[in-house]
């Protein structure tokens, strides 16, 4: 499947600047634990093969604020097809490895990167993309609300029950927090973060 995704460069990437030791820190301060890493690895199943619809809804919902699909359009304000679909391919892996909860230190290394590729340091640079310098970071972290809400019924659409789905969104939420903490690093002056 990552061969298929241009730009997917998991395990391939500079080391960042976060340690194991500090990301449990982290993950105290949202209250993330083994059963959060259970619930995320348990809605694997009821996401993976759902994937282009959880990205339809996505892809809806930026496109429908020009001010978030500004970050995916050339100088003249027109939205770049192809980049979008770059975007979207590894958005859709970063579902499977969101709920896959492998969080380990090529995967803190990979978040980094991420936050790089939102950022000026390196945004446009993995897809040749003549877009916007930045992702704003104001867009960046208040995506995580609609991101974690509408998914939630796509893990209600199962024979769990509501307190599993309740679980589940739980640790999505978490994980999305603690990963745009992470995708933060660049756009946070040094000695700050």
């Amino acid at each position: 499947m990552t061969q298929a995704i241009p730009g997917y460069t998991f395990g391939d990437v500079a080391n960042g600047p976060i340690t194991s030791a500090e990301f449990e820190t982290m993950k105290q301060s949202v209250l993330f634990g083994e059963d959060d890493i259970r619930l995320l690895r348990s809605s694997l199943p009821l996401v993976e093969h759902r994937i282009e619809e959880i990205l339809d809804v996505w892809y809806g919902f930026v496109g429908a604020n020009p001010h978030l699909l500004a970050s995916f359009t050339d100088p003249q304000g027109n939205p770049i097809p192809e980049y979008l679909e770059r975007v979207r391919k590894r958005f859709g892996r970063w579902i499977v490895d969101t709920a896959r909860a492998n969080y380990d230190q090529d995967w803190l290394h990979y978040q980094h990167e991420i936050g790089l590729r939102h950022h000026r340091e390196r945004k446009n640079v993995t897809d040749g993309a003549n877009s916007t310098p930045i992702v704003p970071f104001r867009d960046l972290f208040a995506l995580v609300f609609p991101i974690t809400a509408t998914l939630k019924p796509f893990l209600a659409d199962s024979d769990r029950s509501s307190d599993e789905v309740e679980g589940m969104y739980s640790a999505w939420l978490k994980s999305c927090l603690l990963q745009v903490t992470l995708w933060s690093h660049p756009y946070v002056k040094d000695g700050d973060f």
